[in-house]
C-alpha cells in the first residue's frame, strides 16, 4: 500500500503571544503531520506557545537571535532551507495570523493525493475585524490566487525573487510545476485590529518609505478610517 502523503507546516513567527498564534496552531494541528517554525527574534513567549500547542507533533523550531525581517528574502530562504531539510512530502506555508475555512481540514488530503498537481493556490481574505474582510481598490488580495501548498520535488531547481520585501513565501518559479487552483479560502487576520494596522503602516514607512518594493498608495490606505468591508460567509 502506498503511504499517504504527509503535510509539513512551514511558518515564521515573531512576538505573536498576544495575537492569533494559539488559535492558528490549534486549527492547523488537526491536519498537519509536522511543523518547521522560524522564530525571528521574539522577546515574548511565542516559542513556548509553538511548543505547547504542537505537543505530540514533530516540530523543528529555529530561533534567530536577531530579526532578519528587514531583508525578508533572506528570512524566507532560511525558512525554506530549514523546511526542506526535513524532507517533507508537502509544504503548507502559512503566517501566524492565518487559517483556512473549516472544510480545509477535510479536503487537504485529497489535494495532496492528486497525481496531476504539485502546487495548489488559494484566495486570501484580509479581515479588518473578526467578521468582515476588506474589499476596495487597494485591497483585492482575494481576487487572485497565491501558492501556499507545494509538493516538494528535490530534483527541481527552485529560485527566489530577490526583493527585500514582498519576495513571496515560496520560490518564485514554482508555477513551472504542474499546478491548480483551489476554491478553499484562507482567512488573514493580520489587519484585523487597529493596533496591528498602525504597527504595519509604521513598519512599511520605515522599511520602504519610497515605495520601491510595494505601493505607497496602498501603504497609506492602511490607515483609512472608512474602508469598505464585506461580511464573511463560512
Amino acid at each position: 500500500m502506498v503511504p499517504k502523503p504527509r503535510l509539513t507546516l512551514s511558518m515564521i513567527v515573531k512576538n505573536e503571544g498576544g495575537r492569533y498564534l494559539r488559535q492558528a496552531l490549534q486549527r492547523h494541528r488537526q491536519f498537519i503531520h509536522a511543523a518547521v517554525i522560524i522564530d525571528d527574534g521574539s522577546t515574548d513567549d511565542t516559542p513556548d506557545i509553538c511548543i505547547r500547542e504542537l505537543a505530540g507533533i514533530p516540530l523543528k523550531l529555529v530561533r534567530n537571535g536577531e530579526s532578519r525581517f528587514a531583508r525578508e528574502v533572506l528570512l524566507r530562504k532560511q525558512q525554506w532551507e530549514e523546511t526542506i531539510a526535513t524532507q517533507p512530502d508537502w509544504i503548507l506555508s502559512l503566517d501566524a495570523d492565518e487559517w483556512f475555512e473549516d472544510r480545509f481540514g477535510v479536503e487537504v488530503q485529497a489535494l495532496m493525493e492528486d497525481p496531476e498537481s504539485d502546487l495548489f493556490s488559494f484566495r486570501l481574505y484580509d479581515f479588518w475585524n473578526e467578521r468582515a474582510y476588506r474589499e476596495d481598490q487597494y485591497w483585492q488580495a482575494h481576487l487572485a490566487y497565491r501558492p501556499l501548498l507545494l509538493r516538494y520535488r528535490p530534483e527541481f531547481a527552485y529560485s527566489w525573487k530577490e526583493s527585500n520585501q514582498h519576495c513571496g513565501r515560496l520560490p518564485e518559479n514554482v508555477f513551472a510545476l504542474p499546478n491548480k487552483i483551489s476554491p478553499l479560502r484562507l482567512k488573514h487576520f493580520g489587519w484585523a485590529s487597529i493596533e496591528d494596522r498602525i504597527n504595519k503602516f509604521e513598519r512599511y514607512m520605515r522599511l520602504d518609505a519610497g515605495g520601491k518594493d510595494g505601493s505607497l498608495a496602498q501603504y497609506f490606505s492602511i490607515v483609512d478610517e472608512h474602508p469598505r468591508l464585506v461580511e464573511w460567509v463560512e
